[in-house]
């Protein structure tokens, strides 16, 4: 990584030659302003008001325009006679614990690399030194022809400097925040906080820029002759008409997204039954529909075991009722009636008595 400020840390007494390297980069996709009807590249180019004519880098100096529109000239003498002790130092001036730091007062962020094998051993010293206490050290450094602040922390067996912004510099949030008198009751934070548990923590590392990967497959497309990919519509969010109903379907959403690895809800057995079999994507009979999971059964028998059932329940209706009536009627009473409906079960054939023919007696 190439070095864009060399300099050294000022650690009281101590210095240590140090080189200034950008702890991130940028992935943004950068365009090219051109002309729509021959793709020409448009340029910017320093053009002088006053002779309206363009000029090289070597004749633009430096000026502050005035409040009435007046501008003053700066020279590079007129800045070289400016104090800035920190012009190739960073100053640290104080320690102070890491939640002392406002996050929005956080910038760029660098990596600091020892200048040499002489810086080793301070440069050591001071990440052990930091690690040791669980504080960051507070400094000044100048950077791009200005003063800056500056946050020095242990990333790793590295040291790492965030610019801070001034503290003037960040606003106050004054009239930012809803004026309008609001009540939130004790079940909407419960089910806030059962939303924010279910939907859990996540592994920075695993979240990624998507626009910019489809914009990548866009230019890709373009590049080949091929039609670019169309992007699915977003989802609309409709109205928050009803804070509970919002905040429960999406404890119910995020409970169904994360039931299980894959997204599917998990299937549990019921205690002291087999495990439901799988019904093959089919739907389940009007009949059943309504019924407890104990009473459902998939449609691959859905005919066989209805009728099996019905059939079922017909015989021991008719056993119990043929019992019942041989336990109470004479067998000489037997109607033909009762006869029939005892013949409809195999039960009933056996107990109930059979009738002899009368015989003819011989004159």
């Amino acid at each position: 990584m190439r070095s864009i400020w060399n300099g050294a840390i000022s650690f009281g007494l101590v210095t240590i030659p140090v080189k200034l390297v950008n702890a991130t980069e940028n992935h943004a996709i950068s365009f090219r302003q051109i002309h729509t009807e021959d793709s020409g590249r448009i340029r910017y180019r320093k053009v002088c008001e006053l002779e309206d004519r363009e000029v090289s880098q070597d004749e633009i100096g430096k000026a502050y325009e005035d409040a009435d529109g007046s501008i003053i000239p700066i020279t590079d003498e007129d800045l070289s006679h400016l104090p800035m002790p920190t012009a190739r130092t960073i100053e640290i001036v104080a320690f102070v614990s890491a939640d002392r730091i406002d996050p929005l007062q956080m910038g760029s962020a660098y990596y600091l690399a020892a200048g040499g094998t002489p810086a080793a051993k301070p440069y050591t010293l001071l990440r052990e030194a930091l690690k040791r206490s669980n504080k960051v050290a507070i400094a000044k450094y100048a950077l791009r022809g200005r003063e800056r602040l500056g946050m020095l922390r242990v990333v790793g067996d590295a040291i790492a400097m965030h610019g801070l912004l001034w503290p003037d510099e960040v606003r106050a949030p004054e009239g930012i925040a809803p004026d309008a008198d609001v009540t939130i009751r004790d079940k909407e934070l419960d089910l806030a906080d059962a939303l924010m548990e279910t939907l859990g923590e996540v592994d920075l590392k695993d979240l990624h820029d998507e626009y910019r990967e489809a914009l990548e497959e866009v230019i890709a497309a373009k590049a080949a002759g091929e039609t670019p990919p169309e992007a699915p519509a977003p989802a609309t969010g409709g109205k928050v008409l009803d804070l509970m109903a919002a905040l429960e379907n999406s404890v119910r959403a995020a409970r169904e997204s994360r039931a299980t690895p894959t997204g599917e809800a998990e299937v549990t057995p019921l205690r002291g039954g087999a495990a439901p079999k799988e019904t093959g994507g089919k739907k389940t009979t009007k009949a059943t529909a309504g019924k407890p999971a104990t009473a459902r059964k998939s449609t691959s028998g859905a005919g066989q075991d209805t009728k099996k059932t019905a059939a079922s329940a017909k015989s021991t209706a008719k056993k119990t009722t043929a019992t019942a009536r041989s336990t109470t009627k004479d067998t000489a009473t037997s109607t033909p009636k009762d006869t029939a409906t005892n013949t409809a079960t195999s039960t009933a054939k056996k107990t109930a008595p059979k009738k002899t023919p009368s015989r003819k007696r011989s004159a």
